[in-house]
């Protein structure tokens, strides 16, 4: 029997790929990562157990080596030359070792990841992990022989079917366009954001962005807000005068406006409406009508989906791609990343229609639909990727809530309306002279259109094509011709009253000026947005809705108003203008483009990968020196838009050098500024920033402040400048940035020394307990590295920390002293890890939640080695063998030669007291080990 491993992209994937693989019989565990299903079935023939699993997302990231990582020791140009490697993108998630672990023994591996590039490029990152645990081919040869790709597009049992049918093998050229894509995304974006970053937030204090970045995608679509609004601006309003008649055609009074469009002088307007007041009747001198025809709307691809969800149901394009990867994954819709918009031959467009023949809101629809026969529809394009998006379930609002349903509903109904009858209208057109003016002459004519539905063909469907009501057009806007916009929706509007009759004359009541003005172009739509950076080759189908939430989040542009329009703020207009002033490429999408182009001969294997990258690295380097030599161009429309650093923020705290006050700047990146001395100190993220009563520390006579995220979440005093710049990196003891909560000095009254309680009981933090002073009166005691919080009752009045430890422990004893409601004693050099009857009902639920272990796994473990003797963390080890009850057990070996492990879920050292799996059991440290040996 052989055993055939299958990896999805993500785990809802891999259990909708697996049930309909496996037909029935499946078996479900959770691994290391996700979960896993297994079965049995045939392989070519040969019996064989199915394993299918599933990644979650990128297995890998792109970064540089960590001594790159230093702002200041590395100067951004040599990025360019700098080497990269790749990481866990998440080492939490352990999804390297899972695959590891899944892959052992496996006799194939079949590949079941997104069919386009970026999950061509995970296909590698998953045979990384799993190629070398796998079982070499029987008669020797490579491994990669065993290596199966699957291409599908949609999570339907016939597609899947079928994909298992024709598996092929994964696409290198792809992976490693991905690959140049990433390094050169990471060096050139890195570089520019660096250098840009650290020099204008060193001189600015109001720029309210933590980060000045560039992207090669990045900036150019910001370039397109900055181009529309300066537009905006440039433009010069223009007073316009315009003409319209009031003619009684049966009962009802038409206004028609004059073909002579708008007058540029009052005087003009007003003396022609003066000549043709008195004509008296209005003649019919041109009378047509004009069957139209209003063609079905193409299939859906990945731009037209965000274009429509953004006009229609005011969605974000990233929102909107979000969902539909959500229904995709769900097994609702097709693949949502294409860019095809015609059907292929093979696509059984019947099939896909009926199951929606039962639907309540468009079933008797869909039925007359079959019954008539479905032709297929001309037109489109085909990039030969993947099908355009399709429903591939039928769905109500039941099955799908919100948004969800929403995208779907509009999805669908598209879908549906591709395969539809096209919609048809009369189209009329009435041309009125005043008095016994001819047509032709010098006196104006005034012609207005009506509209009459005939046929609503594909927009009984698609409501949103035959729009009822008044022209939404500005009345002193001249009529268009067919009142029809780009997406194929017409507005109605109203029809003409009956009775008009050519040559026949009608009563003129009134002859008038009306006065506009020009108007500017609005701002960019979203969706409007989405459509240029497809004109203009800026991103990909699956990348464009990420660039405009990257320039939104960056705060380069605001979203505002239901339309959901693209407002450049001041620091988006003056960087591109900066970069206009120096080198305007850097704004332009044609750096992106021609980088694209060369990309996508990587992929089909025109050129070869290296050969891409050193040359587009070359242009950026170039152009990288040329800009930080000329940034002082930049600089000077920031000094004229920005507050100097040393005119910005309140004083808050006083510096330890010069003694006076540091100003805090609260706006993005929060930040502490000495004008004295012209130094800046970073502060914590996110949070509330306050003095520190006054306190000093005794390392360099800076007074402390306090940071806080609120009354539910983590504080802790530091020192601004051992926050920025610790004074015993050096030494190895911390790493920058190091809050009084992790400061080892036994001299300062708020150090972790002074303030620890216990180590973090999570597992893999190697962080300490550290109750929180200023807490009161509800007292905390925070992790200083994870976002673990311990919060007691209210009931508790005053914790202080006692100088003794626990003898079983080493954990630092606690005075709780109780409130008088709470009609309780005091609790007296208590341990927090072992008197856990007396601080029942004291220490809120969900810590203990966060400290229960695993339950009914068997035998014992043991959660971490000991320290060795020079404070490292020690190895793991297993507990005795003993099901599901007690079990000591050797502990770890300690790391650099250290003492002995801990054993079990609570003994210490080897052949320590077991626990039962289902008691409350946080870790502990082995043998007695004081705080100080934490550091």
């Amino acid at each position: 029997m052989v055993l055939v491993l299958m990896v999805a992209e993500k785990p809802s994937l891999a259990e909708s790929i697996a049930k309909i693989l496996a037909g029935g019989g499946i078996q479900m565990r959770r691994g290391i990562a996700t979960n896993v299903w297994e079965w049995n079935g045939m392989w070519h023939d040969q019996q064989a157990t199915f394993r299918m699993t599933s990644v979650l997302g990128h297995v890998f990231s792109i970064d540089f080596p960590s001594a790159y990582n230093n702002w200041d020791a590395v100067p951004p140009i040599e990025l360019y030359d700098a080497p990269t490697e790749k990481n866990e993108s998440n080492p939490k998630q352990h999804v390297a070792k899972h695959l590891q672990v899944e892959a052992k023994g496996a006799n194939y591996l079949v590949l079941w990841l997104d069919c386009d590039r970026e999950g061509e490029n995970i296909c590698y990152e998953v045979m990384k992990c799993a190629q070398p645990n796998m079982r070499a081919p029987p008669g020797g040869g490579s491994k990669r022989s065993l290596i199966l790709r699957a291409r599908f597009s949609a999570i339907t049992a016939t597609e899947i079917k079928s994909a298992m049918a024709k598996l092929g093998l994964p696409n290198e050229n792809e992976a490693k366009a991905v690959d140049v894509r990433q390094e050169l995304d990471l060096k050139i974006g890195v570089s520019f954001t660096r250098f840009q970053t650290r020099f204008f937030q060193g001189k600015y204090g109001n720029l309210d962005s933590s980060t000045i970045s560039f992207g090669p995608c990045q900036t150019p679509t910001l370039a397109l807000a900055v181009a529309r609004r300066d537009a905006i601006l440039s433009f010069e309003p223009r007073s316009f005068w315009t003409l319209r008649a009031r003619i009684s055609v049966s009962g009802r009074a038409l206004a028609v406006p004059s073909d002579k469009g708008r007058f540029w002088e009052r005087n003009k307007a007003n003396a022609m409406r003066d000549t043709l007041r008195g004509k008296g009747v209005a003649r019919v001198v041109r009378l047509s009508d004009d069957k139209r025809t209003v063609q079905r709307p193409r299939a859906l691809n990945t731009v037209e989906m965000l274009k429509a969800a953004s006009k229609r149901l005011g969605m974000s394009p990233a929102e909107a791609m979000s969902i539909s990867e959500r229904l995709y994954t769900s097994g609702f819709i097709s693949y949502p990343r294409t860019e095809t918009t015609a059907y292929p031959p093979t696509f059984d467009l019947a099939g896909a229609l009926l199951p929606h023949k039962d639907h309540p809101a468009w079933g008797s629809y869909v039925r007359e639909l079959l019954k008539e026969g479905v032709k297929r529809p001309e037109g489109g394009v085909d990039k030969g990727d993947h099908p355009p998006i399709t429903p591939t379930r039928c769905a109500t609002e039941f099955d799908l809530a919100g948004s969800d349903w929403r995208l779907y509903d509009m999805i669908t109904r598209t879908f549906i309306a591709s395969l539809s009858p096209n919609l048809k209208y009369l189209r009329t057109s009435v041309t009125f002279s005043l008095g016994n003016a001819k047509a032709g002459g010098t006196e104006p004519t005034f012609t207005t259109t009506g509209r009459r539905l005939l046929y609503l063909g594909f927009a009984s469907v698609a409501h949103w094509a035959w729009r009822h009501g008044p022209s939404d057009r500005d009345d002193d806007e001249p009529e268009d011709d067919d009142n029809e916009d780009e997406s194929g929706e017409v507005k109605g509007g109203d029809e003409l009253p009956p009775g008009l009759e050519p040559d026949k004359e009608y009563p003129l009541e009134d002859v008038v000026v009306r006065e506009g003005v020009t108007k500017p172009p609005e701002y960019l739509t979203e969706g409007e947005m989405v459509g240029e950076m497809e004109r203009l080759g800026i991103g990909t189908d699956a990348s464009m809705a990420l660039h405009i939430e990257n320039i939104v989040n960056r705060r380069y542009v605001t979203v505002e108003g239901p339309r959901r329009r693209l407002v450049p703020t001041n620091l988006g207009i003056v960087l591109i203008h900066g970069y206009q002033k120096i080198d305007p490429e850097l704004s332009l999408p044609t750096l992106r483009s021609a980088m694209e182009k060369r990309i996508s001969l990587v992929a089909s294997g025109a050129l070869p990968a290296d050969e891409v990258l050193k040359e587009e690295l070359d242009v950026f380097r170039a152009k990288f020196r040329f800009f930080s030599e000329n940034i002082d161009k930049m600089d000077n429309l920031f000094e004229a838009t920005f507050s100097p650093l040393a005119s910005s923020g309140r004083p808050l705290s006083k510096c330890g050098r010069c003694r006076r006050y540091l100003n805090y700047l609260a706006l993005r990146p929060q930040r502490l500024h000495c004008r004295t001395c012209d130094e800046t100190y970073a502060v914590p993220q996110g949070g509330t920033i306050k003095l520190y009563r006054e306190l000093k520390c005794p390392l360099d006579g800076f007074e402390l402040v306090y940071f806080t995220t609120g009354s539910k979440g983590k504080g802790f005093p530091f020192c601004p400048r051992c926050y920025s710049t610790p004074p015993i990196v050096e030494e190895g003891l911390v790493e920058a940035p190091m809050g009084c909560n992790q400061c080892p000095v036994t001299t300062c009254e708020h150090s972790a020394v002074r303030c620890g309680v216990c180590p973090c009981p999570e597992e893999r933090c190697k962080g300490v307990m550290i109750l929180d002073a200023t807490s009161a009166p509800r007292w905390k005691i925070c992790c200083n590295q994870c976002t673990l919080v311990m919060s007691f009752d209210d009931s508790v009045h005053n914790v202080t920390l006692c100088p003794t430890s626990c003898e079983d422990c080493g954990c630092r004893l606690l005075d709780l002293s109780f409130g008088k409601k709470a009609e309780r004693e005091d609790l007296r050099e208590s341990c927090i890890q072992c008197d856990e009857e007396d601080l029942a009902g004291v220490v809120e639920t969900t810590f203990a939640r966060l400290f229960a272990r695993r339950r009914g796994r068997g035998r014992g473990r043991g959660r971490r080695g000991g320290r060795g003797d020079k404070g490292s963390r020690g190895g793991s080890a297993r507990g005795g063998a003993g099901r599901g009850s007690t079990g000591g057990g050797d502990g770890g070996r300690g790391a650099r030669g250290g003492g002995g492990g801990r054993s079990g879920h609570r003994g210490r050292g080897r052949g320590g007291r077991g626990r039962r799996d289902d008691d409350y059991a946080p870790p502990t440290r082995a043998g007695g080990t004081t705080l100080a040996d934490f550091f």
